[in-house]
């Protein structure tokens, strides 16, 4: 039996992960921490409300199997460079770094294709930056799931993901499996399934690899 925490549960992925771990069998406790309370109760669900900014580093809920991150943004969602690197780094930094402290081996993480360290672009480097900076934890099994645009419906949608949705699906035919979208609750699946299986070491699922 696996006890998991979200962070991330009211975002596209996060809402899909969350339906799917506390329906899961194996899964006996889920934590989700959000800046508001969820709009439902469940039998094995924890929900603390926090700050990401100011998370309670020695809450007891932290002492979890396995964390799933599905936390992030836009540049312009976020309004600044500096707001954008808050959430996506910081703020999945902080999680890793308290629920590694109190004992999680598991870390599976939502990343985007083309992540990449010393991209020129601000998204894909801090992507790529954020995956590197969890390796570095040494958690027992990690994964990163890179899905390129997501189908779904968020509850803030992203215009310029659905334009390029939009674009790609017209010429599917021609456009790489790596750069088509996929749908959210095969990419929560896919984390999902990593946090389950907790195979040792460090794991990197492209986007080709997650059933659209």
């Amino acid at each position: 039996m696996t006890t998991i925490l979200i962070a991330g549960a009211t975002g596209l992925v996060g809402r899909s992960v969350l339906t799917q771990a506390l329906a899961h069998p194996r899964v006996t406790h889920v934590v989700a921490p959000t800046r508001r309370a969820l709009a439902f109760t469940d039998p094995k669900l924890d929900n603390p409300i926090v700050d990401f900014a100011a998370l309670p580093l020695d809450a007891p809920w932290w002492a979890v199997d396995a964390v799933l991150c599905t936390l992030g943004t836009t540049r312009k969602q976020a309004g600044s460079d500096e707001a954008f690197r808050k959430v996506d780094f910081d703020y999945v930094q902080a999680v890793a770094r308290s629920a590694h402290a109190h004992g999680a081996t598991t870390f599976a993480l939502t990343s985007s294709v083309g992540a990449k360290a010393n991209s020129h672009f601000l998204y894909l480097r801090t992507k790529g930056e954020i995956e590197a900076a969890i390796a570095a934890l040494g958690f027992d099994s990690y994964t990163v799931v890179r899905p390129a645009g997501l189908t779904g419906e968020r509850d803030k949608p992203r215009r310029a993901e659905r334009i390029a949705n939009g674009f790609t699906r017209a010429v599917s035919l021609v456009v790489p499996r790596r750069y088509r979208p996929v749908s959210a609750e095969r990419v929560a699946a896919t984390l999902l399934a990593a946090a389950l299986g907790a195979a040792p070491g460090h794991h990197v699922v492209e986007s080709e690899a997650i059933t659209p």
